[in-house]
């Protein structure tokens, strides 16, 4: 793991874009070979994902090739509701970006057994050949922790 202490949010935010980028980049995903990201949800990481949105639009990152992992969600907020996290993520993320829905993955908070839910999320996780790069951000301190 890597800890990073910065002045502002705003060059946390494009540090930990920036890394990314390059992690992403240096991969070189393509069909068969995908990147695995774990990704944060909430409000803290929207400086992040605003860089990112910029760099695909530029032309210098696609999603394309990349599967994400979000950690979390609410149990018994419908997927749709706009503070679920699912929703956050499609509409501050993901809706901005060439990735494939198929290749977004986020909890389902409303499964009947949450256990089985999280034992076939981890079965993803595996399957997916494991994170490759896990992010986030903490606003108290502006740090990253990117491993």
């Amino acid at each position: 793991m890597k800890l990073i202490i910065l002045e502002t949010y705003a060059q946390a935010s494009e540090w930990a874009a920036k890394y990314i980028r390059n992690r992403i980049v240096h991969f070189n995903p393509g069909p068969g070979r995908y990147f695995t990201l774990g990704l944060p949800t909430g409000s803290t990481p929207l400086g992040c994902y605003k860089k990112l949105i910029e760099y695909y639009r530029n032309g210098d990152l696609s999603f394309k090739y990349v599967k994400t992992f979000n950690m979390d969600e609410y149990v018994g907020l419908p997927r749709d509701h706009p503070e679920s996290y699912h929703s956050f993520m499609w509409n501050n993320f993901f809706k901005h970006i060439d990735i494939l829905a198929e290749n977004t993955h986020i909890l389902d908070g409303n499964a009947a057994d949450l256990q089985a839910e999280c034992d076939a999320f981890e079965d993803k996780i595996k399957a997916a050949g494991g994170i490759e790069l896990f992010s986030g951000i903490g606003s108290a301190s502006y740090n990253n922790c990117l491993s």
